[in-house]
């Protein structure tokens, strides 16, 4: 029998019986998970370019469409680098206290998000499996704070000797949580552990996609980076 997740990779994306063109509906998704916008901001921004939809419909297609964007999107990426950051940060999600998993190379680029109950040994090894797992190689390094939890999993995990941590050499995984926040505020906390998760997935698939260092990048190479990301995105978002 397939799994879930098997399934999920083998869907194609078609945009047939949906009344928009498809270039309306990837502008759309796009818009929202890229800027931090409410599905009503998107709803207006279509609306001054002529473009009669309700938030609703812009709802139905991120959620219809933004997690098959991003399994596309995810095989673009090449070789992670060989030094993780990994953080954890609290959320309320339904008013239960919940914990935001997260892992980042030394670019910033996010690597894995997990939403777990736990902030032990546990969900750090859990998170630990799923990146190695699907990474397919052991960092140079794994970089955290000082939660006991992450040693403990490393040591089971027989990987001790790559853990880094102390001061604030894990400055680059806690500043990765901004954007989240942001759009946590904006989204008035999410609702449950499953949409969450499947929002920060897609989330994390187009922000690796579009962030540019633009304090290190000239304005010529930026605006080249940002075309060759624009190209990604509709590679990414065409029917198959």
């Amino acid at each position: 029998m397939l799994t879930i997740q098997y399934y999920l990779c083998m869907q194609k994306i078609s945009y047939d019986r949906y009344r928009f063109p498809p270039l309306i509906i990837q502008h759309a998704v796009w818009l929202y998970f890229w800027f931090p916008l409410s599905y009503r901001d998107v709803e207006v921004l279509l609306a001054e370019r002529g473009i009669d939809v309700s938030y609703e419909t812009v709802q139905r297609w991120a959620l219809n469409f933004g997690q098959a964007y991003a399994r596309k999107l995810r095989k673009t990426r090449g070789r992670a680098d060989e030094r993780w950051h990994l953080d954890e940060v609290f959320v309320s999600i339904n008013g239960k206290r919940m914990y935001l998993w997260r892992a980042v190379d030394c670019e910033g680029e996010v690597l894995d998000i997990l939403v777990q109950s736990r902030r032990n040994k546990n969900a750090a090894l859990k998170l630990m499996r799923k990146l190695l797992k699907k990474q397919g190689f052991v960092p140079n390094a794994f970089v955290t704070d000082k939660l006991p939890s992450y040693g403990a999993a490393l040591k089971d995990l027989g990987l001790s000797k790559y853990h880094d941590f102390g001061g604030r050499k894990n400055n680059r995984a806690e500043n990765s949580h901004l954007p989240v926040r942001q759009r946590e505020r904006l989204m008035q906390r999410f609702k449950s552990p499953g949409s969450a998760q499947q929002f920060l997935s897609t989330h994390a698939a187009v922000y690796n996609t579009f962030n540019v260092q633009r304090h290190l990048a000239s304005r010529k190479t930026l605006r080249q980076f940002g075309s060759e990301a624009m190209d990604v995105w509709q590679t990414a978002t065409i029917a198959t």
